[in-house]
């Protein structure tokens, strides 16, 4: 039987098929004389008798999708970029069991015998979350640090500073490359100290400047802290510290441990030392010629244990001789030790020389944890070669320091911060910074007592 053309849009074969519509395949026809709303409308174009090719089939499936597309509303979204699946479309990628399925972040398979790939889900809400807020703000979000915009420094000397106090503090050119420097080493200074930090002072060669170091060095860190200082004169041989500040009081460390038990609180033992302007306190020795009885080791003993209770840094000022009785109570207890030598050979020689017997009797440790002091050093040194001089120091020695010669220091009466020269109260400040760097070692150690 011939084939034949019926109404537009229907084609009739020749071997006895149903009519079909021209609906893409997989989608079923209407029945007669009704309407659905996925039904495609007829199309304009007549089939031919003659051979389809390729290219026909294409478009007019193409045609018929977009005319399907249209009568329900959809709208063409542009395409996905590649390798990306369109937000909310089903994912382009193969389902699991089909050929060249790739596997899932949730590695679970379709139902059994599903055509179309799996859903992609949408964004993880877990995701979303992560680094959000789970609480109310915390109180550190309005910490100055946060709040405040940080201000630059204020010069404390030169031109800088005249400009800045001239406009009023309007103009603030900045600290200079010295102040900022000075700046760090009041912070190194200024270092946390739990409990109490004991210096011992120490020269087997008087007239060094041992004395003088010892008062110059308390100033600069009872200046500098909040915390109390406390400078013992354990020499036995009539020490001269307490000359240092001016004297409040007669009382000597003799008076404090006759009265220790009746020492409470700060107050009590503040009745016993003499305070300086730089807020330097001193617990001077015997001075009564008539006294015979020395100053022990037990006697030192009792009185850092009296001390340690209300001070945080104690200084003790060591007599020249290291056989003394006294002295290995003063080595048994120190944190750190400071030998002082002066710009002399001999001086030098003196110094390595007590190294050498802190080493030969046990105290090695503090010779590794000590501070060489290479006193009253002038701008012309002479023929003494002041580098090597430190070099042999700094091979035994945690530090060394060199303090210029002072007129002011060199007086032999009250030491006054104010009076030294800048040169030599920078080599201080530098000096009880390179100290003050060994306190967070004794940090664990907790003050007990009243304050």
């Amino acid at each position: 039987m011939a084939g034949r053309e019926d109404e537009p849009g229907e084609r009739v074969t020749t071997d006895g098929a149903a009519p079909t519509t021209g609906r893409p395949a997989g989608e079923g026809a209407a029945a007669p004389g009704t309407t659905t709303p996925d039904a495609a409308p007829p199309t304009t174009s007549a089939t031919t008798s003659g051979p389809r090719t390729e290219e026909d089939l294409a478009a007019e499936t193409t045609h018929q999708v977009d005319t399907a597309g249209a009568a329900r509303g959809d709208v063409r979204r542009p395409a996905a970029e590649p390798g990306r699946d369109a937000p909310g479309a089903p994912s382009s990628r193969p389902a699991p069991g089909s050929d060249g399925a790739t596997e899932t972040g949730s590695g679970e398979a379709g139902p059994e015998g599903a055509a179309g790939p799996s859903p992609t889900p949408g964004p993880s809400t877990e995701v979303a979350t992560v680094g959000a807020p789970t609480g109310p703000p915390a109180l550190s979000d309005l910490s100055s640090a946060q709040l405040l915009r940080p201000a630059r420094p204020v010069p404390r000397t030169g031109w800088r500073r005249a400009v800045y106090v001239a406009s009023g503090g309007v103009v603030n050119p900045g600290e200079s490359e010295a102040d900022a420097a000075r700046r760090a080493l009041v912070a190194r200074v200024n270092q946390p100290l739990q409990g109490c930090y004991k210096i011992a002072m120490l020269s087997l060669k008087g007239g060094v400047g041992k004395t003088t170091t010892t008062a110059a060095l308390g100033a600069t860190f009872a200046s500098l802290r909040g915390d109390r200082v406390v400078a013992v004169d354990a020499n036995p041989d009539r020490g001269t510290l307490a000359e240092k500040v001016p004297v409040e009081t007669t009382a000597t460390v003799r008076h404090l441990l006759r009265d220790a038990a009746l020492v409470r609180r700060y107050s009590d033992v503040r009745a016993y030392t003499s305070q300086g302007p730089s807020r330097l306190e001193v617990l001077a020795s015997e001075q009564d010629p008539a006294v015979s009885e020395a100053f022990s080791e037990l006697d030192y003993r009792r009185a850092v244990d009296l001390l340690e209770h209300f001070y945080n840094i104690v200084l003790t000022d060591c007599g020249t001789g290291l056989m003394h009785s006294a002295m290995r109570g003063v080595l048994d207890v120190a944190d750190s030790l400071v030998v002082v030598s002066s710009s002399s050979i001999d001086g030098a020689r003196s110094a390595s020389a007590t190294l050498d017997w802190l080493d030969a009797h046990g105290y090695g440790d503090l010779v590794t944890r000590s501070t060489a002091v290479i006193n009253y050093v002038r701008r012309s040194s002479g023929g003494v070669d002041l580098d090597r001089v430190a070099e042999h120091f700094a091979a035994r020695c945690r530090t060394v320091a060199r303090l210029p010669f002072d007129p002011h220091l060199d007086e032999g009466a009250e030491i006054e911060l104010e009076k030294l020269a800048p040169r030599t109260r920078t080599a201080m400040l530098e000096l009880a910074a390179v100290v003050a760097d060994d306190f967070p070692r004794v940090g664990s150690r907790v003050r007990i007592g009243p304050r």
